[in-house]
């Protein structure tokens, strides 16, 4: 298949000013292991899966799509264990990066039944990359030798976090990515390189209770990357009888974005959400959507349905 490079080196421009190469979540409160190794329900005997699939700037050509699997389970009232598994693909096979990781989470329970989890992330990531057939669009018959050879890269890398929760209110804060690689070297004296800065994450979330039916659920990501400034999302979803969800989201700077989610089954949970741009970008997409599909197994046939993925 015949691709061009002026769309890529776009794309790769655009993560290289913004030194934000992981992907990006709008609904981040149902995707919380990925981020944070930390994150933890504290309900023995309860399996939860999860997957999440998000397709951004639709439109635009070599545009990333990105899928998310997690579970995670205690084992125990102190310890909580899981896995996740993220694949992204810019470029229609362009770039794909594979991070692979197991999660163990330590947790220490306070009075009012207030509980700190600790948390870390130990895995691979998995980089291959596919110029074939890439040509210049201006015509020009120059070859930048950034992009000369494919790479085909496995590389180990380690997390941290912590996530304070009731049942209330949770806050966590992350690291997912501690070890900082280097994935192009410069060839031929051309400064050409894309580079995994660890990122850091600080989220949080309240549940108030308006009525019997009515439950207000505010929440907030932000995100710190070296040379880039801070993104900060903030969320407001509103759940009707612990059945009906929806809300908005604002990227600072980025897009707006609506949401909504229902609970299908006693353990199942189907969302979706569609995200504006707001800046330039706009222009060039029609959007972005975001779906996800829950699932808790209750092992011990007890019926627990109290967790933070509440959020």
């Amino acid at each position: 298949m015949k691709k061009t490079l002026l769309f890529l080196s776009f794309f790769l421009i655009i993560i290289k000013a913004s030194a934000q190469q992981d992907p990006q979540y709008t609904q981040y409160m149902y995707n919380m292991s990925v981020l944070n190794p930390a994150y933890a329900t504290g309900v023995e005997s309860t399996l939860n899966l999860g997957a999440l699939y998000r397709t951004q700037w639709v439109g635009a050509v070599g545009a990333p799509k990105t899928l998310t699997l997690f579970a995670h389970m205690p084992v125990n009232k102190k310890v909580e264990v899981g896995f996740s598994l993220i694949s992204d693909d810019i470029g229609d096979g362009a770039k794909k990066e594979n991070n692979f990781f197991a999660d163990f989470a330590y947790l220490l329970e306070f009075n009012n039944n207030h509980k700190l989890s600790l948390g870390l992330k130990a895995g691979f990531t998995s980089l291959t990359t596919n110029f074939n057939g890439f040509v210049f669009e201006s015509g020009n018959a120059a070859t930048d030798l950034a992009f000369s050879e494919n790479i085909n890269d496995v590389m180990p890398n380690i997390g941290i976090g912590a996530f304070y929760f009731t049942e209330e209110y949770y806050v966590g804060l992350s690291a997912p990515n501690l070890l900082a690689t280097k994935h192009i070297e410069e060839r031929s004296g051309i400064n050409s390189f894309g580079s995994e800065n660890i990122h850091v994450f600080l989220t949080g979330g309240y549940v108030f209770d308006i009525s019997h039916s009515f439950k207000f659920k505010p929440s907030f990501m932000s995100k710190y990357v070296k040379g880039a400034p801070i993104s900060l999302d903030l969320s407001a979803n509103v759940l009707y009888n612990d059945q009906f969800e929806f809300g908005a989201a604002y990227r600072f700077g980025d897009s707006v974005s609506g949401m909504m989610n229902v609970k299908a089954t006693p353990n199942i949970r189907v969302g979706y959400a569609y995200d504006y741009n707001t800046s330039n970008l706009g222009q060039f997409n029609s959007g972005t959507h975001e779906i996800f599909v829950l699932f808790n197994l209750d092992l011990s046939s007890k019926g627990y349905d109290k967790s933070p993925r509440f959020f």
